[in-house]
Parts: C-alpha cells; structure tokens; sequence
C-alpha cells in the first residue's frame, strides 16, 4: 500500500485559488469537521481569530480517488517556473482528447487561467497553462 500524499500550493488569496482548482479538478471544498456547518464556526471553536480564517483551504476528490489540495496563504509572490506541476488528464477517455481539452481551456480561462503555449511533439500533445497565480500545469 503506498503513502498517502497532499498537494500543497502557496498562494496570496488560499480561498480563490481552491476554488479555481475545485474547477479544473472536479474536486470540492473540504467540508468542516464533524459538529460544525461552517469553516468559520470550526475556527472560532479551536480559537483563530476571525483576520486568520483566510489562511489556508483545501480541496478533496469528491471520490476519495485523488489527493488532497491544500492552499496556504504566504506573502511573497512566485518567483521561477514551477519545479514540480500537475498534468489535467481531462481528455482521458475521450475519442477527441484535443477538443475535450480545448474546451476545458474555455473554461479555464474564464476563470482567470492563461494559455502559455502548445506543445506538440511525437510523445504527446498538451497545453501548458498558468492558473490565476501563475503556477504552470499541463491540460491534456
């Protein structure tokens, strides 16, 4: 059985960004623990004050199939290329992969994403995108 993993992301707005990659991902925001209807209720329970409740969101698999998300929210902005970025399978499966990623991409973009460039090689075709804070993945 392999170990678990969490993605994690810095980011300036934790809440914003979630919310970009429940779009792209399919995933939905971590409900609160057991006992509470709210993240804020949960917070004030556990004694953060209420300035602090931006600080971090996460995102789950609504099938428990992939890994958590997590955002922490950090000051400085992102500085170089990704080392390590996140490849969107969302033409798996399709008879037309391309037109299934290029309609992602609409989607995408509407929502604050930006298209780099096309990658067209013998090995594979993708779109590389940044999402709203600049961080590079691959639609495919």
């Amino acid at each position: 059985m392999g170990i678990g993993v969490q993605i994690t992301f810095d980011a300036h707005d934790p809440g914003k960004l979630a919310e970009f990659w429940a779009l792209a991902l399919g995933y939905v925001v971590q409900p609160p623990p057991p006992g509470f209807d709210d993240w804020p209720s949960f917070l004030v329970s556990i004694g953060i004050p209420e300035d602090q409740h931006d600080r971090a969101s996460a995102l789950v698999d609504p099938d428990g199939a992939g890994p958590r998300l997590f955002f922490q929210k950090v000051p400085e902005d992102k500085a170089a290329k990704n080392r390590v970025h996140l490849d969107v399978n969302v033409g798996a499966g399709s008879d037309d992969r391309q037109a299934a990623a290029r309609a992602h991409q609409a989607t995408l973009e509407a929502a604050g994403a930006t298209l780099l460039r096309v990658v067209d090689e013998p090995g594979g075709w993708c779109l590389v995108m940044q999402d709203p804070e600049g961080n590079e993945f691959c639609l495919q």
